[in-house]
């Protein structure tokens, strides 16, 4: 078999607590890691120095979730401040990428606030969270999110496990078309255990 016969494998991507869970991913072979604080959360933005400290000690590339809360995505103006703010520093910081997700009250996407945040980001890599999986149309979510000018989307499908929801990540995957990716989210609402994401190298 010649190496473009090889299928490809998986890229595991897994979310983690700060910088022990940073290292505890690395040494068991992630291939990219989502950096959180208080996965019980849904995870949150992590500090500035467990950042700093992640970019001294990982060896493999990570992406910075940005939320400023638990709870839901409809944030205030204050905290969609801080949001900007937070993805502005990481950009200079020199992080891979950034995880965020920012809905209206009627469950579509908050396009003029993730095209933002696109924008502030600068080179990073956009990644939209399971905020995707609160939305009350995949179809026109993912079409806001191409829009928006997002790289990625993390998701299991709006349903509880990637593998129940497996049927709208293949109709997903066929609308993205090489407009963006997706990564499925494994099942979040066990808080002790990381989420994994897996893509195509």
């Amino acid at each position: 078999m010649t190496d473009t016969e090889r299928p490809r494998l998986p890229l595991i991507e897994i979310c983690v607590e700060g910088i022990d869970g940073l290292l505890a991913a690395q040494a068991a072979g992630a291939d990219r890691v989502e950096l959180c604080a208080s996965l019980v959360e849904g995870g949150i933005t992590p500090s500035l120095g467990t950042v700093r400290a992640a970019l001294e000690l990982a060896t493999i590339p990570f992406h910075v979730i940005v939320r400023p809360r638990g709870g839901d995505f409809l944030y205030s103006d204050a905290e969609y401040g801080s949001m900007l703010a937070d993805v502005r520093a990481l950009s200079e910081l020199g992080v891979a990428g950034v995880v965020v997700g920012c809905l209206n009250a009627d469950g579509t996407i908050d396009e003029k606030r993730m095209s933002q945040l696109v924008q502030a980001a600068g080179h990073l890599n956009v990644t939209c969270h399971r905020a995707f999986d609160m939305t009350r149309d995949p179809a026109e979510a993912l079409e806001a999110l191409i829009r928006s000018k997002v790289g990625r989307v993390l998701t299991s499908g709006q349903r509880d496990t990637a593998l129940e929801g497996v049927a709208l990540l293949g109709t997903s995957s066929d609308r993205r078309g090489s407009a963006s990716s997706s990564s499925a989210a494994a099942d979040s609402t066990q808080t002790t255990s990381p989420k994994c994401g897996k893509e195509p190298d």
